[in-house]
């Protein structure tokens, strides 16, 4: 395998991902759930079919990654209607990497109380959090 040389100017995604977080007050699964009943949204940002294999949380708002920041910017025409700068913001991904990413790019927008939950969905399925569905809900006792 040939390696790439990387241009001055490049950063690699795990140096993306480090300083993203230095912006985030991220929460473990427990902290999240604690936010969540005092008002905070949790938003799950995986793909419908990833959510079909692992499950979901009991009522955290399905907004996939790809449209996000159109759904959140309260500037934006494509926003939802609790969109807004005050809004506190957990973002849910599958292992808590693209959620932190999601997470930067709210604060960029001005929605400063957003951050994300460390581990993701695996992380609060391993906390033994609520969750629903997913390939092996069955196998469960």
């Amino acid at each position: 395998m040939t390696a790439v040389l990387r241009p001055p100017y490049a950063r690699s995604i795990d140096q993306v991902l480090a300083e993203a977080r230095t912006r985030l007050v991220r929460l473990t699964p427990t902290q999240a759930v604690g936010r969540t009943a005092a008002g905070a949204v949790l938003v799950d940002i995986r793909p419908a079919a990833q959510r079909a294999t692992e499950g979901e949380v009991p009522g955290a708002l399905i907004v996939e990654r790809n449209v996000l920041e159109w759904r959140f910017d309260p500037a934006s025409d494509a926003r939802l209607p609790l969109a807004g700068y005050d809004v506190e913001v957990i973002v849910l991904c599958s292992e808590g990497y693209t959620s932190s990413l999601a997470a930067d790019a709210l604060r960029s927008l001005g929605v400063l109380r957003a951050t994300d939950v460390i581990g993701g969905f695996r992380a609060w399925s391993a906390a033994g959090l609520p969750t629903t569905g997913g390939a092996a809900e069955g196998d469960a006792a």
